[in-house]
């Protein structure tokens, strides 16, 4: 029995005899069709410039295995490849494998080229299924020069130029858009929009966007319709929001029977971290600067509404409201860091604390104390229900170098995803190999 896309399927090619695996029978156009039931065919969202196919969506038919791909006789060529889009022509399918290989190579551009930004391509660098094409930075210091030197690799120089034209560089159809810019969704919505109207994929680091459907409806529902006009995928992601206090809440849910409360409490030395980050915990500032800077909503962790509202609905808490306080963590002793000196009485950093109630009672609690100086780093997280279960991190997961692994580990999951504005909640997360082939 087929279901109504295949049935759709068979409409297209209009009169096609039957095939089998053993036998596929040749179709109008030099093409082949294999019936497929159970794996992944692409069919494109769009016809992109020039008339190319160029959709990135993939779509799956009824569960099954040891199933054939359903070639489309769009375009002319012999059977592909497992996996392979409709715009790319191959040998008939082999054997399956369990070597991870990627459809093609994916092209990147690196928007963004700050800490954060550096070190995701770096890490993009390192796998062999990436290609970056191009950087964007408005940084004139960056301009013209190559990302590889300022990134800082050992194997500079890339021959890839930073440049300050967003609409040149994303023109050149990156299949994904690594954004790293601003914590504020309002302040990046336009560059990410400009990203899914040139027709490609996008993981951000914009903490807002990781769950922006609660502070920003509106905003969120123009970016995922604009996503799947174009026919991709976008997602706000790293370690917090996008892991540690929201994802890997999530998943330790799946050995309960039953979740009644869940509680994340995360404690971070920012003495091991880069400047900007001290910088936006306020480490430094007298309690009165803070207090008046975090008022303002200057001084903050973006994020911590996010993760609260993510577990809500991912657990279904049923969260009404959400009550978020900031409070300076003031040093008892003197901190110097790489780059800046903290004095006794002064603030360190900040003490923030997010609850989820649901009809008053609280069902969701969060803290993070993110300081100079922390003795005590380290993550953990608490489910009370059926059964209880409690994880601790010693140590903590390093924010910066989680930040760039979750990135560049979401590229394969954002690449299959639906189109739309996906969440963290959404998608697999697993680790991309550096072998991985193209």
């Amino acid at each position: 029995a087929c279901d109504f896309l295949l049935a759709q399927l068979f409409c297209a090619h209009r009169s096609i005899p039957p095939a089998s695996p053993s036998s596929a029978a040749p179709v109008p156009g030099g093409c082949y069709l294999l019936l497929c039931i159970g794996d992944i065919i692409r069919v494109p969202a769009r016809t992109g410039k020039g008339g190319g196919l160029q959709g990135r969506r993939g779509i799956r038919l009824n569960g099954g295995e040891n199933s054939f791909m359903v070639i489309d006789s769009l375009r002319r060529g012999t059977p592909r490849d497992w996996g392979r889009t409709l715009w790319e022509s191959a040998d008939p399918p082999p054997a399956r494998t369990t070597e991870i290989n990627m459809k093609k190579k994916i092209r990147a551009i690196q928007y963004g080229v700050g800490p954060i930004g550096a070190s995701i391509a770096r890490l993009m660098r390192d796998k062999q299924a990436v290609e970056i094409i191009g950087a964007i930075d408005t940084d004139p210091a960056k301009v013209g020069k190559d990302l590889g030197e300022i990134t800082g690799a050992a194997d500079a120089p890339w021959n890839v130029r930073i440049t300050d034209g967003a609409k040149e560089m994303l023109s050149d159809a990156a299949d994904i858009v690594i954004h790293s810019t601003s914590s504020h969704l309002p302040i990046v919505a336009d560059q990410l929009l400009a990203c899914l109207e040139a027709e490609s994929c996008v993981i951000s680091t914009c903490e807002e966007l990781a769950y922006p459907f609660r502070k920003y409806p509106e905003l969120a529902a123009r970016l995922d319709a604009a996503a799947k006009d174009w026919g991709v995928a976008l997602v706000g992601t790293g370690v917090n929001p996008g892991f540690v206090m929201d994802k890997l809440v999530l998943t330790l849910a799946a050995v309960s029977q039953r979740v009644e409360t869940a509680r994340a409490v995360r404690i971070v030395d920012a003495s091991k971290r880069r400047l900007p980050l001290q910088k936006k915990i306020g480490a430094g500032m007298t309690v009165e600067e803070f207090r008046a800077q975090a008022a303002a909503g200057v001084i903050k962790h973006h994020g911590l509404p996010e993760s609260v509202a993510m577990v809500s609905d991912g657990l279904g808490l049923g969260v009404d409201e959400i009550i978020e306080t900031i409070e300076p963590m003031v040093a008892a002793e003197r901190v110097v860091t790489e780059y800046l000196t903290v004095e006794p009485g002064r603030a360190a950093g900040v003490h923030q604390i997010a609850r989820g109630l649901s009809g008053g009672t609280q069902k969701i609690y969060m803290e993070l104390r993110m300081f100079v100086g922390a003795k005590d780093s380290g993550d953990t997280v608490e489910l009370t229900g059926h059964p209880n279960i409690r994880i601790v991190i010693p140590g903590g997961t390093h924010g910066d170098i989680a930040t760039a692994a979750v990135v560049v580990n979401t590229i394969p999951a954002i690449l299959d995803a639906p189109a739309g504005l996906r969440t963290s909640r959404d998608l697999p997360m697993g680790f991309f190999p550096p072998a991985a082939k193209p």
